[in-house]
C-alpha cells in the first residue's frame, strides 16, 4: 500500500501552481483593462505612450513566462494524480484550493466596489461596463475551475475543453499586446525618439536661460557649457552625433536632430496601430517626421525678460 504522506515536492508543486494562477490571472486582467482604456478613451485621464505601454509590457512579459509554467504544472499534478488518487484528498491541496477560492471571492468583491467607485466618479460607462465583465469572466473562471476541481466533475476531455479555451484567451491577449505596442524594434526607436525630444527641451530652455541673463542668444551650444551647474550639452544617444543648432537672428533660434520614425500627435514617435487618446499639450510643437527635422523657436522678449547681469561693487 502506497504511504499518503505529502512530501516536499506535492507541496513546492501545489504552491508553484497557485502562484503561477495568481499571476497569471491578474496580468490577464491588467492588460484586458489597458485595452479598454484605449479602446475607449476619456477625455480627463491623460494618457502617454509609456504609460499605457509599459503596463501592457508587463502583463505580456508575465503571461510570456509565468502562464507556460502554470499550464506545464497543471499538467504535470494531473497526471501524478491520476497515477496516485490519494493525493487529492491531501489537506494541503484542499487548504490550497480553498484558499484559491477564497482568493478569488475577494478579488471580485474588491473590483467590483473599486468599478462601482470609479463609476460614481465619473467613469465612462461602457469602460466600467467591460473591465467589470473582464474581472467577472476572469475571477469566476478560476472560481469555477476549482471548485469543479474539488467536486471531481473534470473528466480528461472537459479538462483538455477547459484548458485549451484559457489558452485561446492568453495567447490572443498577448498577440493584441503586440498589435498595440508594436515590436521590440519599434519600442527602442521609441524610446530613441522620445530621449531626442527629451534633450531638445533641455536645450532648448539652456538656451532661453542665456538669454534671459546674458541678452543674446549663443552663438553655439558650446557657450551653454556650464562648469558651476554641470550642464552639458547632449548629443545623440544612438548616433553619439552632436545635435544642430543655428542662430536664425537676435530673437531666434533653430534645433535639429534626426528622428527614427514619425510623431503621431504630439512629439512622441508613437507607433502603436491604435492612437493615444490624448495630448500632451508641451509636446504638440515637437512632432517631427522620420529623419532629419528642425524646430525654429522664436523668443519672446516680453515673456521672457531679459535679467542684466549684476555689476559688482567698487571698493
Amino acid at each position: 500500500m502506497e504511504s499518503k504522506k505529502v512530501s516536499p515536492k506535492d507541496v513546492f508543486m501545489n504552491l508553484l501552481g497557485m502562484l503561477t494562477l495568481y499571476v497569471s490571472a491578474i496580468s490577464l486582467m491588467a492588460l484586458l483593462f489597458q485595452y479598454v482604456n484605449l479602446a475607449f478613451p476619456d477625455a480627463l485621464s491623460y494618457q502617454s505612450y509609456g504609460s499605457v505601454a509599459g503596463p501592457i509590457r508587463w502583463a505580456m512579459a508575465a503571461l510570456i513566462i509565468v502562464f507556460p509554467v502554470f499550464i506545464l504544472i497543471t499538467r504535470m499534478l494531473r497526471k501524478d494524480e491520476r497515477e496516485h488518487p490519494e493525493k487529492r484528498e491531501f489537506a494541503v491541496k484542499k487548504w490550497l484550493v480553498y484558499f484559491t477560492l477564497f482568493v478569488a471571492a475577494i478579488v471580485i468583491v474588491t473590483d467590483l466596489v473599486t468599478l462601482i467607485y470609479n463609476f460614481l466618479g465619473g467613469e465612462l460607462t461602457m469602460r466600467f461596463i467591460l473591465k467589470m465583465l473582464i474581472v467577472l469572466f476572469v475571477a469566476t473562471k478560476v472560481f469555477w475551475y476549482y471548485l469543479w476541481d474539488l467536486k471531481e466533475k473534470f473528466t480528461a476531455v472537459t479538462l483538455r475543453i477547459a484548458l485549451w479555451g484559457i489558452i485561446a484567451v492568453v495567447v490572443a491577449s498577448v498577440a493584441g499586446g503586440f498589435f498595440t505596442v508594436a515590436s521590440p524594434l519599434k519600442a527602442r526607436a521609441y524610446r530613441f525618439d522620445e530621449q531626442r525630444v527629451t534633450d531638445l527641451q533641455n536645450i532648448q530652455w539652456q538656451i532661453i536661460n542665456y538669454w534671459t541673463q546674458k541678452g543674446a542668444i549663443p552663438k553655439t551650444l558650446a557657450d551653454l557649457r556650464d562648469p558651476i551647474s554641470g550642464f552639458v550639452v547632449s548629443a545623440d544617444v544612438e548616433s553619439g552625433a552632436e545635435y544642430e543648432y543655428r542662430a536664425v537672428n537676435k530673437l531666434t533660434f533653430e534645433l535639429c536632430a534626426t528622428f527614427s520614425l514619425p510623431a503621431i500627435g504630439g512629439g512622441t514617435s508613437m507607433m502603436s496601430r491604435v492612437p493615444m487618446p490624448t495630448k500632451d499639450p508641451y509636446l504638440e510643437n515637437w512632432n517631427h517626421d522620420i529623419g532629419r527635422t528642425c524646430f525654429e523657436r522664436p523668443i519672446d522678449p516680453e515673456l521672457y525678460r531679459k535679467n542684466p547681469i549684476p555689476v559688482p561693487a567698487q571698493d
